[in-house]
């Protein structure tokens, strides 16, 4: 069986999820699930960032001690992982003992690349990283808005300029493939225009203690960046534990979103050649979750609590919003006007309406069970993760055919034993279970309920799939 390792980026804890934390798990989900039903052997990391510097100032500003206040906020990001009803294997946290010991050790094996000097730059503690001055918009961090600081300390560095001809020939040979293509040209013009070495810690005071200790220098702690992509090998037991590493690395796909993305296409293959491990397959790079066009953000302060939603609307819907409503490659906005403009459109009507329609016209009809398949047309946008197009495809040929078909051929017409109305019905729901199949891995819980209602001797629904509203 062919293994399939996939991986979220980890989220910093300095606040409850949002929303946009939900289209990132929702959209490896999916992944995940299709390539089980392509028969993979699939391994799904997911975890959370507890080290950063933005950490310890929201539990500060709480007046809560970051241990509890970091814990508190990480099993917050795990109780969403289940309201969404994602199937991950792992959740990592970077406080874990697993993870520390993995850190220092891969420290060590990046020696050679590393050296201390005295630094003076511009550094957002929202991104957790240093800026040049021409990388700012008017003065500020584009991401958060707001002016950096000016930090002047010594650190230690890694040799990242070494890697600049390296990182150039694996992106362009697509030997680490960068989705979508133009994410890629971006990522190889900003390495063109010149790396420079990156700072890899930082002072105790300025960390104010909280983080992992650099090996044999008690004064600096890794710079959380650096600590925190490693978590993708530790997750799998490197480097005392290998069984797992051995089985699944590297990564077939790891899935980031674009504030991220130089992290995880610059620093973290420069940082695996250093260590001499081997580099992901693939990086998928997702757009922003919006709200009246602005990036969700907690820094902003108008997150939407995803846990919210699915109260109001139930795990599917919100999961068939993301995945319809997000464009794969861009950012798309949250409404909840258009929300529920999708929800009875789409959800009520053309698949739930659907779905009873024919269940109580075929109530105690015997139906064979045919098997249903993954076409190669599925196969091909699942993995070049499409996900908002796979979602109108299956509709536009499945469903909305189907109900077509059922107001066209009007089996209630007809006697309920006549061989006509019971072809016709058996030809309507074939086409249900075959987009059923599709939606499995995209609305897992309501997909089951369609395989109930048709297995066997047709039963109707007791309640709607999704009520109207």
């Amino acid at each position: 069986m062919k293994k399939f390792f996939i991986t979220t980026a980890l989220p910093y804890v300095n606040a409850a999820p949002h929303i946009g934390h939900a289209l990132e798990y929702v959209q490896t989900d999916v992944i995940v699930r299709f390539q089980k039903l392509l028969g993979r052997d699939v391994y799904f990391l997911t975890g959370s960032d507890d080290n950063a510097l933005k950490n310890v100032q929201a539990a500060e500003a709480k007046n809560v001690p970051v241990e509890i206040y970091v814990k508190e906020n990480s099993d917050k990001f795990e109780n969403v992982l289940k309201k969404l009803n994602i199937s991950n294997d792992d959740f990592i946290r970077t406080t874990e003992k697993r993870h520390i010991d993995g850190v220092k050790i891969f420290w060590e094996a990046c020696k050679k690349d590393i050296y201390k000097k005295k630094y003076k730059g511009l550094y957002c503690v929202g991104c957790e990283t240093f800026y040049l001055e021409k990388d700012l918009v008017d003065g500020k961090c584009s991401e958060h808005k707001t002016i950096p600081e000016v930090i002047e300390e010594e650190n230690y560095f890694f040799k990242l300029s070494n890697y600049q001809d390296w990182l150039i020939e694996l992106i362009e040979k697509d030997e680490l493939k960068i989705t979508p293509v133009f994410r890629k040209k971006e990522i190889l013009t900003f390495i063109k225009g010149g790396l420079e070495d990156f700072s890899i810690s930082r002072s105790i005071k300025r960390a104010k203690g909280w983080g992992i200790p650099v090996p044999n220098d008690p004064d600096q702690i890794i710079y959380v960046w650096f600590d925190a992509l490693i978590n993708y090998i530790t997750g799998l037991g490197w480097p005392n534990d290998k069984k797992l590493f051995d089985k699944y690395w590297p990564a077939d796909v790891q899935i980031i979103g674009k504030g991220i993305s130089r992290f995880h296409a610059i620093y973290w293959p420069a940082m695996l050649k250093s260590a001499g491990l081997p580099i992901p397959k693939e990086l998928f790079i997702h757009g922003y979750v919006t709200a009246n066009k602005e990036k969700i953000s907690k820094s902003l302060g108008n997150t939407i609590d995803p846990l919210e939603q699915i109260e109001k609307y139930g795990v599917d819907a919100v999961r068939f919003y993301l995945l319809r409503e997000i464009p794969a490659y861009g950012d798309g906005d949250y409404s909840e006007t258009r929300f529920l403009e999708l929800y009875n459109a789409d959800l009520a009507n053309n698949l739930g309406n659907l779905v009873s329609r024919v269940a109580k016209l075929a109530e105690e009809q015997k139906i064979n069970i045919r098997e249903f398949k993954i076409n190669n047309k599925f196969i091909k946008l699942i993995n070049e993760f499409r996900f908002d197009e796979l979602i109108k495809i299956i509709f536009k040929e499945y469903i909305d055919f189907a109900n077509t078909e059922l107001n066209k051929e009007t089996p209630w017409k007809l006697e309920k034993d006549d061989p006509k109305r019971i072809e016709i019905l058996n030809n309507i729901i074939g086409l249900i279970l075959q987009a059923n199949v599709f939606l499995e891995p995209i609305m897992p819980k309501t997909s089951e309920k369609i395989k109930k209602v048709f297995n066997g001797i047709i039963k109707p629904l007791e309640k709607p799939l999704f009520p109207r509203i």
